[in-house]
């Protein structure tokens, strides 16, 4: 595996081992904050290209059923028979196809917010992206992604701590530009931060070390700090890597990136915020919605993939993994009410969000607009009922113990507590 990591503005790809640990176990409190500092971490997934939110989490009874599936005679989920939705609380339904959430559901750690979004008209998938990561519905001027800021204004966040944010992937996403502490993992099997010959990677290091340890600067103290940071994460997060009992992730880069990211949570070096894109939405053409189709097999991939780290962390031998971890998904906009001639669906605008974790309080969130032809956003979309910033401002809140909204979302003044996580309700700074 690769790695970039960015420090307080340094970009740093290579390391040495630590002396004083050579050889050592280690403890979160080696690295990371005091006892009694706030120790969540939030996982914020974008499926990107716009998910049909229609199809994962389709109306399964009332008038609504009826006008869903006057509109998509061929894309409809089913409500009867082997492909038929799974039953959320009889007006709604789960596709088949994420039959491993069920149960998390079923639980109560798993949320479903409905008609959730951008609730700004757009239905281009480069400016409706860019609105969310900014937190700046209508504005592209921001310097920093919403959760650069949050990063950057949290006074839950000590100085002392080794990886705050990890993006996994190959770039840093929208949501954490002009972060200064992100590193950027990009795959997850066979960590490695070097290619070429061994002699070659150590005087690299050593040199890096060694300029870095030259002085006390901020800047020096930042860079012996992201070194660290790598050189833990290099010698533990392995490929060999043996989840929890039962717990098998799905091949392929997310499941590699979940898997990877389990791992980094157990070693509890610090960890506040990480990253993952989850492409391949956007289906005009052959969408396909059978369980072994095109979204079936894209929902199947998510879903695996969140089951797994949630079993994985939950069936650990701490007992706080799952409790610490908040899983948001969301994407940019969500797909027409009405299926197009290619047998696809085009860009849309409400959807849904899904949140997940220990301290979810899980269910069927969000007022439903309806899909009733005078009911649609432009008669054609499911309308926004719930600004996505609503309920990301509540796990800021409540599981993360960031109140200041007027900085992490700029403009936004509209916050109230939908339930869906557990947590103190501290007073909004909108300032």
């Amino acid at each position: 595996m690769s790695a970039t990591t960015t420090r307080r503005g340094f970009m740093v790809g290579c390391s040495s081992a630590i002396a004083a640990l050579a050889g050592s176990r280690f403890s979160y409190a080696s690295f990371a904050d005091p006892d009694g500092e706030n120790r969540n971490i939030l996982l914020y997934i974008f499926l990107r290209g716009g998910m049909d939110g229609l199809s994962l989490v389709p109306p399964i009874d009332g008038p609504d059923r009826g006008f869903y599936e006057q509109a998509r005679p061929e894309l409809k989920v089913a409500t009867g028979g082997e492909e038929a939705a799974l039953d959320l609380n009889g007006e709604f339904g789960l596709h088949r196809a994420a039959a491993s959430l069920l149960p998390i559901f079923q639980e109560g750690k798993l949320a479903f917010v409905l008609a959730s979004g951008l609730d700004f008209g757009t239905r281009s998938h480069f400016d409706a992206m860019q609105y969310i990561e900014l937190g700046t519905p209508g504005k592209k001027t921001a310097a920093r992604g919403w959760l650069a800021r949050h990063l950057e204004s949290s006074e839950e966040l000590p100085d002392q701590i080794l990886a705050p944010s990890i993006a996994m992937g190959s770039l840093v996403p929208r949501s954490l530009l002009g972060s200064i502490e992100t590193m950027v993992l990009d795959g997850t099997h066979g960590f490695d931060l070097d290619a070429g010959d061994w002699r070659w990677q150590d005087a690299r290091r050593v040199a890096l070390r060694g300029l870095y340890e030259s002085g006390n600067s901020r800047i020096h103290r930042s860079g012996v700090q992201a070194l660290n940071a790598v050189d833990i994460i290099e010698s533990y997060v392995r490929e060999d890597y043996t989840p929890a009992e039962g717990v098998e992730y799905p091949r392929g880069s997310f499941g590699d990136q979940l898997e990877a990211l389990a791992q980094i949570i157990k070693l509890e070096v610090g960890l506040r915020v990480a990253t993952i894109d989850l492409g391949g939405w956007d289906t005009h053409a052959f969408q396909n919605n059978r369980v072994n189709g095109y979204f079936g097999r894209l929902v199947s991939e998510l879903a695996d993939g969140l089951s797994a780290l949630y079993r994985d962390l939950e069936g650990s031998q701490s007992e706080t993994h799952a409790q610490r971890l908040t899983v948001v998904v969301q994407s940019e906009f969500g797909r027409r009410l009405r299926e197009n001639d290619n047998e696809g669906t085009d860009h849309g605008h409400g959807n849904v969000m899904m949140v997940l974790g220990g301290e979810v309080a899980g269910g069927i969130y969000g007022q439903w607009p309806g899909l009733h032809h005078d009911q649609l956003f432009d008669h054609a979309d499911l309308a926004v009922t719930t600004d996505y910033r609503q309920v990301l401002s509540e796990i800021m809140i409540r599981r993360l113990g960031n109140p200041r909204l007027g900085r992490v979302f700029p403009g936004y003044q509209d916050y109230a507590p939908l339930g869906i996580v557990t947590g103190p309700d501290l007073t909004p700074d909108y300032s």
